[in-house]
């Protein structure tokens, strides 16, 4: 499997350096983000809003395009905690690095997906939180992918994606076992500059 993605990659690399098209620009957003949460005693909360800044580069041809994204996002959620009937409210900052690659359908139409790492820069919990929260340990990275359609409207490029983590974020809460995995909605726009 490893030598199928590698040699996928190594394929589309060699196809952008025949590259037509080079962009590159700041790109901005909004998340609706919530934590999976499965393990007994603790339970997926509401989703919580973010945001991300930071900036992309795309390049590829008339149809077949890469584009990698480097962006700081702040994001969270909520775990519901059913033993002591509290509500945990995460936050993390992390610095996110989407490989989208994508397909132009017409002029102005995309579709894409591709892996993201996610490096954990910062978490806290919320105002109130309880004991539980003292035995969470968050990963300092995971692996995920993302998946989505796009407008090219002139300079202005639009993105709605779906996120999902393909590994846990954390193991437990309390000593108890749970599998934690983000989920986000992702709504953005970025401008190109050439």
């Amino acid at each position: 499997m490893k030598n199928i993605l590698l040699l996928l990659f190594s394929f589309l690399m060699i196809s952008t350096l025949k590259a037509q098209d080079f962009s590159i620009g700041p790109k901005f957003g909004v998340s609706q983000a919530n934590i999976k949460v499965n393990g007994d005693g603790f339970a997926s909360g509401e989703d919580k809003m973010g945001y991300h800044i930071g900036a992309f580069v795309r390049m590829g041809g008339a149809s077949i395009f890469v584009q990698p994204e480097f962006l700081y996002t702040n994001t969270g959620g909520f775990i519901v905690d059913e033993n002591n009937n509290a509500t945990i409210e995460t936050n993390f900052n992390r610095l996110d690095i989407p490989m989208m690659v994508g397909f132009k359908l017409a002029k102005f139409f995309r579709v894409q997906a591709g892996p993201i790492a996610s490096i954990l820069l910062d978490q806290s919990f919320g105002e109130n939180p309880i004991a539980a929260t003292q035995n969470i340990e968050y990963r300092n990275s995971t692996i995920g992918y993302q998946a989505g359609i796009g407008l090219d409207l002139g300079n202005l490029i639009i993105d709605a994606k779906y996120e999902s983590s393909l590994n846990k974020m954390a193991g437990s809460v309390a000593g108890f076992q749970t599998d934690q995995r983000q989920t986000q909605l992702i709504l953005s726009a970025g401008f190109r500059l050439f």
